[in-house]
């Protein structure tokens, strides 16, 4: 009879493999606990607007429209962080904390604009659905009731992390538009060449970069990060694990961001076609010529949903969780609908109804676009004005900004509000 005698030494290995398994699998958890609300921000920030103003850029530009998506990540990280640091510390969301520091008028200035950008930036979301929908020959009058409907469902679930899971689960369609990139094989001399190639004497390149900011850098997603890390109740402990989220959901978004701007530049610039990147057809049909209609339907249709569904539930959160929050409304999705958070659901309901009709009216939606646009326009330095004196006001000094970062976040901070007042002339037809 054989009995199978295992070492000491064998004992020890499997006892320090499972320890190094259980120690691995502890900090996949608290990684778990703490990832979402940058990643969901960032991927709703390449939303279906975002998306066609990349192809724009690289249709008309090339590869020189690359180096301000580059230039983009430190600046909107940075932006971003500011509110992990704020939501955190705090326990309070961007509008709460305007009018606790900066009283009633301001905080309802600021509402009242952010909830003007909401609706506006839900129209283009609404629209982008129903772009994709009429590629596959389906009417907006079934695509757009139907994501409202789907929509507002998912905020009732009464789950803050249920609705962050789907949000980043929309997302992460959007990455499909890769396929493309392989099937159209950019090439690496003509991108480092793009890349050191910037016409800052051409007037139409200034303003898609101004453009470009403005698509990238979004007041909702001030509002909304900053409520979301409060609804998940983050603590102090995990400020550097969600900065950590904010960083790698940051390169993410500016990489589809330059896929695109690739995408339309390996194809549609380098051949100089005429076309007129404005809706979700107009960039199927651009490059349908090069990858077949099929390819291109399904490429940049889940990619555009994605980004637009996302976007509409991260959008929609941002405008409800600021207006209520100044209004000292309850205001978290943590709870199912009851007579206490009537308020808030009720908002959220009433935002996405609203924009779906105009959507589906489609009366006057190109001034409405132009005055969503000057007012983003606006808001962009003002809410980062407030974001900045937030920080320096709100937060206790361990937490504050510091030495070379602070001066350096404060400087690319007023070189975006520059674009933004800049963007207030052409949205207007001024200049």
């Amino acid at each position: 009879m054989k009995v199978n005698m295992v070492s000491d030494e064998a004992i020890e290995d499997q006892v320090v493999m499972n320890s190094k398994f259980k120690s691995w699998g502890s900090k996949a958890k608290k990684w778990m606990m703490v990832v979402g609300p940058g990643l969901i921000v960032m991927l709703a920030d390449t939303d279906a607007g975002c998306l066609i103003t990349a192809a724009q850029s690289g249709a008309s530009f090339g590869y020189s429209m690359v180096l301000p998506q580059i230039l983009l990540i430190p600046i909107l990280f940075m932006v971003q962080e500011i509110t992990v640091r704020l939501g955190i510390v705090t326990k309070k969301g961007h509008g709460e904390l305007i009018r606790e520091y900066f009283g009633k008028k301001w905080a309802y200035i600021s509402s009242i604009t952010l909830m003007i950008s909401t609706i506006g930036a839900l129209i283009t979301e609404f629209i982008g659905i129903a772009g994709v929908g009429e590629l596959f020959g389906i009417s907006k009058w079934l695509t757009v009731p139907f994501s409202t409907i789907m929509l507002i469902m998912i905020a009732f679930m009464g789950s803050y992390r249920r609705v962050e899971k789907i949000g980043i689960l929309f997302g992460i369609f959007e990455l499909t538009f890769i396929i493309g990139i392989f099937m159209v094989h950019p090439n690496m001399n003509s991108i480092i060449e793009g890349i050191q190639s910037v016409p800052l004497h051409d007037s139409s390149y200034v303003y898609l970069i101004a453009a470009n900011v403005g698509s990238v850098i979004m007041p909702w997603m001030i509002f909304y990060q900053q409520s979301a890390v409060v609804d998940k109740d983050l603590k102090p402990s995990m400020i550097k694990k969600e900065q950590t989220d904010t960083l790698v959901g940051t390169f993410i978004t500016q990489g589809i961001m330059i896929g695109f701007v690739a995408l339309f530049a390996a194809t549609v610039f380098r051949d100089h076609a005429k076309a007129t990147e404005e809706t979700v057809g107009d960039l199927v049909n651009s490059l349908s010529a090069y990858i077949g209609s099929g390819a291109a339907k399904a490429i940049l249709g889940s990619s555009i949903l994605g980004g637009a569904l996302v976007a509409a539930i991260v959008v929609v959160l941002a405008g409800t969780w600021g207006m209520t929050e100044v209004l000292n409304w309850k205001h978290s999705l943590n709870e199912r609908l009851n007579r206490s958070n009537v308020g808030f659901y009720s908002m959220y309901a009433i935002v996405l109804i609203f924009s779906a009709v105009l959507v589906l009216l489609n009366r006057n939606l190109v001034s409405i676009a132009i005055t969503v646009e000057v007012v983003n326009a606006l808001m962009i330095p003002i809410v980062l004005g407030f974001l900045l004196l937030l920080e320096a006001k709100a937060l206790p000094k361990q937490f504050r900004m510091k030495g070379l970062y602070k001066y350096t976040v404060i400087s690319f901070s007023l070189v975006v509000m520059a674009f933004g007042v800049y963007m207030i002339g052409p949205a207007l037809g001024v200049f």
